[in-house]
């Protein structure tokens, strides 16, 4: 065999053992797969050009810069019927991340009292977290956010004759009136002067494991103190300029903060239907935990609920995130269901109004999943990130 024929025979030695590297293979099965998703895209893409050319249709995003001719009733910032649906799309996002975030916590909160009461060993406690688990998972969760604006929001008495907490809170059919927070004309570089010391003072505390000794002991202070003197600069400036209080003028209140029935009941709606599943994720978790653990802290004196505290928490959580993300994220995508109540978010506004009026129903859609998209995306990062950091490490 010539030095040429060997070189070739190498050669194609050489290539079949990359194609049978399994690395390979799974980027080239990668490869394949991504390219079939474009061209499927790409395909569907121009068919729906083609369509909707030919029904005398366009696509396009310039839609958004048309006036929107709506009001919303519930808003976070200024919105009226002369601003655009990209200033609509904005609201409505901004009640949806509300709305999460508010049920997320309710949820939460909830989710852990159903969870330690069913692990009660007090037998009325312990029933009647079952009694409630039972009943809420087993009833369709948009039933039970009409349940709560109809048959408790909507029986409330009039603005007239109010439930009241002193003279600053008041409940009626029309809402949940407090008193509202005035900021000055500074707040919002006040605001982001405050958020740069936290987060540099978290930075900080985290660092501080990074030394020993004196050093470290020099440190540790440091980012609490940023946190303390950022705050105390934030309030002692007069960045809150007052407090504006809700008061009855005729046959409704005037200033102070509204919280509509809509969101009330959706929030009610969305927290206690997610509380019970985050509640048997928590019994779970807690229930997976060796009963040694227990045992041990029982025996250094620890009482049962710092045990629950200290010991026990601490390393449920472990097993506790990763089911409690999936919870969250159903809770995010179930705030579409505020269409029931006319809560006005993405998919009751965007999805609703501007569709109906606008006739882009392709572009609406892809708007409002690309969002939800974003959004879902965004959770789960931080989600995984917080698991990370709680998770056991092998040394």
């Amino acid at each position: 065999m010539t030095g040429a024929e060997e070189r070739i025979a190498g050669g194609r030695t050489g290539l079949l053992r990359l194609l049978s590297d399994e690395r390979v293979q799974g980027w080239a099965w990668q490869l394949v797969l991504a390219i079939a998703i474009v061209a499927a895209v790409t395909f569907f893409a121009h068919n729906a050009a083609e369509n909707l050319s030919r029904r005398g249709g366009s696509f396009g995003l310039g839609f958004l810069w048309q006036i929107a001719g709506f009001d919303i009733p519930f808003k976070l910032f200024d919105y009226g019927p002369t601003n655009l649906y990209g200033r609509a799309l904005l609201v409505a996002f901004a009640n949806t991340i509300l709305i999460s975030i508010l049920a997320i916590a309710g949820a939460t909160f909830l989710g852990f009292l159903l969870g330690v009461m069913r692990l009660s060993t007090n037998w009325l406690v312990r029933n009647l977290a079952f009694s409630i688990t039972e009943l809420i998972r087993n009833t369709p969760q948009l039933l039970q956010i009409i349940f709560w604006y109809v048959a408790v929001m909507q029986t409330l008495p009039s603005p007239r004759q109010s439930l009241k907490a002193g003279e600053a809170i008041f409940l009626n059919i029309r809402g949940v009136y407090m008193p509202a927070v005035v900021w000055a004309d500074w707040a919002v570089p006040a605001s982001a002067g405050l958020l740069a010391t936290l987060v540099a003072g978290a930075a900080l505390w985290r660092v501080r494991t990074r030394f020993a000794g004196p050093a470290r002991a020099t440190i540790a202070p440091i980012g609490p103190a940023l946190a303390v003197a950022g705050a105390f600069a934030f309030f002692a400036s007069g960045t809150i300029a007052g407090l504006d209080y809700p008061e009855l003028q005729g046959f409704n209140f005037r200033g102070g903060l509204r919280i509509t029935p809509e969101l009330v009941a959706l929030w009610l709606g969305l927290s206690i239907y997610s509380a019970v599943f985050i509640g048997e994720i928590v019994r779970g978790a807690v229930e997976g935990i060796s009963w040694g653990q227990t045992e041990a802290a029982r025996s250094l004196g620890l009482s049962r609920a710092q045990t629950l505290r200290l010991v026990i928490i601490p390393q449920a959580l472990r097993i506790i995130i990763p089911p409690m993300t999936s919870q969250y994220l159903n809770i995010i995508k179930s705030s579409s269901l505020g269409a029931a109540v006319a809560y006005p978010e993405l998919f009751q506004i965007f999805g609703g109004t501007v569709l109906n009026q606008s006739g882009r129903a392709i572009e609406v859609m892809g708007i409002l999943m690309a969002i939800f998209l974003v959004i879902n995306l965004a959770t789960s990062a931080l989600m995984n990130w917080y698991n990370r950091h709680v998770a056991i490490k092998e040394r």
